[in-house]
């Protein structure tokens, strides 16, 4: 196994999501975030193991996820015009996809 940047960034992302899915349940009761966090960021946390493992596609699915929580968050951040969390997780996506090389 070898944790390449692209794994690591997708690990990262992942574990970010999934903290921030039982921060949102704690705080606000939302059984939403808990559940949306927990699926993207156990899929993003696999993706970045199978990454490491070798598997070619694993990267594509990271980065899939990785995309759809930007937008899902940019929707957010346009709707109620609160920073946190869309913010980090925005730039944080966005930095991942980079690191991930799909954005230039």
């Amino acid at each position: 196994m070898v944790l390449t940047p692209s794994a690591i960034a997708a690990i990262a992302y992942g574990l970010l999501a999934l903290v921030g899915g039982i921060i949102g349940y704690r705080q606000a009761g939302s059984q939403a975030s808990l559940i949306s966090g927990g699926i993207s960021g156990v899929l993003l946390l696999l993706s970045g193991i199978l990454q490491a493992a070798g598997i070619p596609w694993a990267r594509g699915l990271a980065a899939l996820i990785t995309g759809a929580l930007v937008v899902v968050f940019i929707m957010r951040w346009i709707k109620t015009r609160k920073p946190m969390p869309a913010l980090l997780m925005i730039v944080a996506g966005l930095a991942s996809l980079f690191v991930m090389g799909f954005i230039l």
